[in-house]
């Protein structure tokens, strides 16, 4: 069955580009995690503070991933990333080796694919569809979607870090459309839940867009499909 093919008065779209964490992948747990990490290696933090101190590093990390363009630059951002973790925790963690912080700081930072997501990426694929991740992301996505088993089911991945562009430039959108085979903008969706980087950035570039809302908290945006779950965007919502 090819994209071309109808259900009820929506086609089906050409391509479908996917954002990453919280469409596709989210954190597994990451305050029990990394305190259970913490703990394992003799350094006893209350939860609490391992979550101030993790709250520190994913500002650190958002504000400076797209440096990390090629492996070397990872392990120097990851290096930065954990001093930053370290500096917030308390005595005595903040004075323990920092080794030892960046590898707790590792083990104790999983991905999940959300539960429906393997399917529905396989429902689309059986449709003709093609997927391309569009992720504002260093280059260890391509490590995510491996480990969560994601990678087999996508036809591409474009990281803001490896594209020196981030959504919402329409350029990183223009060259996800090459690399689904020039589908036209019209007949192509952007998913994903931040409405700056997807919803707007999608627009900017003529591409439907769909905002995913799993808290089920935003506010209607008028034209635009809201969807608590990537399920919703198979027939019937299954």
């Amino acid at each position: 069955m090819d994209a071309s093919h109808e259900t009820g008065r929506t086609p089906w779209p050409r391509a479908v580009f996917l954002d990453a964490l919280g469409t596709l992948v989210d954190l597994d747990d990451p305050v029990a995690n990394l305190t259970a990490a913490l703990g394992e290696r003799g350094l006893d933090v209350p939860a609490a503070d391992v979550g101030v101190a993790l709250k520190a590093e994913i500002a650190y990390y958002r504000a400076h991933h797209d440096q990390a363009v090629d492996e070397p630059a990872l392990e120097r951002l990851r290096d930065q990333c954990a001093a930053v973790f370290q500096a917030a925790l308390p005595a005595p963690a903040r004075d323990a080796d920092p080794g030892l912080l960046r590898e707790a700081l590792l083990a104790g930072l999983r991905f999940r694919a959300f539960d429906e997501v393997p399917r529905v990426l396989r429902a689309l694929r059986d449709r003709g569809v093609r997927l391309i991740v569009v992720s504002n992301w260093d280059v260890s996505l391509h490590g995510v979607l491996r480990e969560t088993g994601l990678d087999g089911l996508l036809d591409g991945v474009l990281t803001s870090a490896e594209e020196r562009v981030s959504k919402p430039d329409p350029r990183i959108f223009a060259r996800a459309l090459g690399l689904a085979g020039d589908p036209a903008p019209r007949e192509t969706w952007h998913v994903g839940d931040d409405l700056t980087a997807d919803v707007g950035g999608a627009q900017a570039a003529g591409i439907t867009p769909v905002l995913v809302d799993r808290e089920g908290s935003a506010t209607p945006i008028p034209g635009v499909r809201t969807v608590r779950t990537l399920a919703e965007l198979l027939p019937g919502g299954r």
